[in-house]
């Protein structure tokens, strides 16, 4: 029974290192969005940093279209860098989870 628990233990501890690791690499991760007509361009990381926003001159001249166009853009930005995130760092939780029975959490 030991020898299982510190078995889990040991894959727990492996795992919790792998997560650590995708978290450091999706930082490389780059995700791009941009408003429908170009005017406004962002880029994140797939932890959800902003990395650059690209402003088009005609922007400037409406405060309230650009922060529309901010409000817009980012968030589909960062919904797009969040599904990346959640499918890594879940894809490695799942593949290194130890099999525990009526524990299927990732089914």
């Amino acid at each position: 029974m030991f020898g299982d628990l510190m078995g889990m233990m040991g894959k727990l501890k492996e795992t919790q290192q792998k997560v650590e690791e995708t978290k450091k690499r999706l930082d490389t991760v780059l995700v791009d969005e941009q408003s429908n007509d170009g005017l406004l361009k962002v880029t994140l990381t797939a932890n959800r940093k902003i990395k650059s926003i690209t402003v088009d001159e005609s922007l400037l001249e409406d405060k309230e279209q650009l922060e529309d166009y901010l409000i817009l853009v980012l968030n589909k930005a960062i919904e797009k860098a969040t599904n990346i995130n959640e499918t890594e760092l879940s894809a490695v939780a799942k593949e290194g989870m130890p099999s525990i029975p009526g524990m299927d959490m990732f089914k």
